[in-house]
């Protein structure tokens, strides 16, 4: 056993009323090594045993067996453990060793699926700095959600369909040419939807006649499913290259259009259940029952047109019936949250218990240069484009910090995209935050390539070193090795907690903490002296790779050998 697990067993023999699982979540880390490296906070027991919290602390520490730790001390209403460092180290250093990629992993989620609802560009248009948060906090939970368990199912739930495709039909057809799109086909799409925009503002019949021709999109026609069938699949073919080197893949890519067919049995079922009311012409259902808070819910227009809605609840009953999911994630922004406290709450009032089941995995706003982005006046921040700049500027840095590296041109790729997404995930994931590309893109501080630099350069000793690591004896008796070896004890745990906040940014945040001792070791110990502990520091180097860089593949970030 190691770390936490003993505690837990100690623990245990004198706690009969509490788990296992219980007693592991009220661990915490105490603030100062002095305090030693694992405390048992007894606050929540004193309502129970009827004694306060520091008398509760003596009490354990009396009866706990002592054996297997340097000491277990009572301060103030904590147990403090102090481990034995050289027996934790070698027990550490050699499961880590034996499992590699798999330390840390556990089996929680028992094989079920979650659905992770993510990215969802719209068709016809760039993906830009707006898509960014969807896409990489989607990505690195089914990462996690793997780790724990389960078995992720990621989704692109594609902007599809909806009236702005018989806006930019009518555009193509007014003054667009299929040789412009097929030129550059996402740009050109794009500068017809703008120009669109513009238009309308002068000449307000333009939206009539995008209405119309969503209309006959809407009714079959086939000209206009051919022009939206070739928009989808040009869109497809650039997402994909912007997917390609952020190293993500999607189970599906079913996005609005897919539900057509599966509305109605959404509003049958409404109709059933006698939840449909007629409000000034429209279809909702009255939610003032369930939460006197909640608006109604739209399911359909005075005109008869189905609404985000009603092609919501449709998807999300086809995934329950698809998929089985025991959770079902939406990675979707703040300013949505009311629309799926609806979502929910219809689908309970359909008599859906797995409603409670559905969470929405908020996130924050990025801005680029103080500015929020927006498509329809123009003002886009293209991701390709901050991909390309985040390449060349990784570039230039390799090239001045190590000019003879192979695949410098791979390398820069891996660091620059791997800046941009470390960036994102390092923060929690409401927060709002400001990109700024030099910052980002920098080798030292809390950044990606940081990470990524401590990584190449712990493989780069064990180059150095030459020689196989033994699984003998692993103790290490230098204390300053005793910080790295209680981080890397901490990573089961932090896997798990990553979970149970549905929150990236704690694995990130670790890989930093990790990142940031290991080069604190490194700057002040000979790590290659030939000695009797040559061995154990060895293995100490190659389980600060396994853990970085599986933290790393977590967050869908790439370790190069060499940077």
């Amino acid at each position: 056993m190691t770390g936490n697990k003993k505690v837990v067993a100690a623990l245990l023999d004198v706690l009969t009323d509490l788990t296992a699982e219980q007693i592991s979540e009220k661990l915490e880390s105490p603030k100062s090594s002095d305090l030693g490296d694992v405390a048992f906070p007894t606050f929540t027991l004193a309502k129970v045993l009827h004694k306060a919290p520091q008398q509760i602390a003596t009490d354990i520490v009396a009866q706990i067996n002592q054996d297997e730790f340097e000491k277990v001390v009572a301060t103030g209403p904590y147990v403090n453990f102090f481990l034995d460092k050289v027996a934790t180290s070698a027990k550490t250093l050699q499961t880590i060793i034996d499992l590699k990629s798999h330390f840390g992993h556990n089996d929680d989620g028992e094989g079920n699926n979650v659905t992770i609802d993510m990215s969802s560009p719209n068709i016809a248009k760039p993906m830009s700095m707006g898509h960014l948060r969807s896409t990489v906090i989607g990505n690195a939970l089914a990462n996690i959600t793997a780790k724990n368990g389960y078995v992720p199912v990621k989704i692109n739930h594609l902007g599809d369909w909806g009236t702005q495709f018989g806006k930019l039909i009518y555009a193509y057809k007014t003054w667009g040419s299929a040789e412009e799109v097929k030129a550059d086909p996402i740009a050109t799409l794009l500068r017809y939807y703008v120009e669109f925009h513009a238009k309308a503002k002068v000449d307000d019949t333009l939206n009539d006649e995008g209405r119309a021709w969503f209309k006959k999109l809407e009714d079959g026609d086939q000209e206009a499913h051919n022009l939206w069938q070739w928009f989808r699949e040009e869109s497809l073919k650039e997402f994909t290259e912007i997917y390609d080197r952020l190293g993500i893949s999607f189970d599906s890519f079913n996005g609005e259009a897919f539900y057509n067919d599966k509305m109605d049995k959404v509003i049958d079922l409404l109709e059933d259940k006698a939840l449909l009311v007629r409000s000034q012409g429209a279809q909702i259902v009255d939610l003032s029952g369930i939460n006197p808070n909640l608006t109604p819910a739209m399911i359909k227009r005075s005109d008869g047109a189905t609404l985000y809605m009603t092609r919501d609840l449709a998807a999300a009953i086809y995934r329950k019936d698809t998929y089985h999911f025991t959770k079902s994630l939406y990675v979707v922004g703040g300013e949505q949250r009311e629309h799926f406290t609806q979502m929910k709450a219809v689908l309970s009032l359909m008599g859906f218990d797995w409603a409670d089941d559905i969470e929405h995995i908020s996130f924050g706003l990025i801005t680029f240069n103080g500015k929020k982005m927006s498509t329809r006046k123009g003002d886009v921040v293209l991701l390709k484009d901050v991909l390309d700049d985040a390449h060349d500027l990784a570039l230039k840095q390799i090239e001045e910090k190590n000019p003879t590296l192979n695949n410098k041109d791979m390398v820069a790729e891996q660091v620059g995209a791997g800046a941009v997404v470390f960036h994102d995930l390092m923060n929690d994931r409401t927060n709002n935050f400001d990109f700024n590309l030099d910052e980002v893109v920098r080798f030292e501080g809390d950044t990606g390539p940081y990470v990524q630099y401590t990584n190449a350069r712990a493989k780069s000793i064990l180059r150095k070193a030459g020689q196989m690591i033994t699984t003998g004896d692993l103790s290490l008796t230098d204390s300053s090795t005793w910080d790295i070896i209680t981080i890397l004890n901490n990573f089961p745990a932090t896997v798990r907690r990553a979970w149970d906040q549905r929150e990236a940014s704690i694995i990130a945040k670790y890989a930093l903490t990790l990142s940031r001792a290991f080069n604190k070791y490194y700057a002040n110990s000979k790590i290659l002296t030939d000695d009797s502990q040559l061995n154990a520091r060895l293995a100490l180097v190659q389980s600060v790779t396994i853990v970085l860089s599986e933290s790393l593949r977590l967050l869908g970030v790439q370790a190069p050998e060499e940077m």
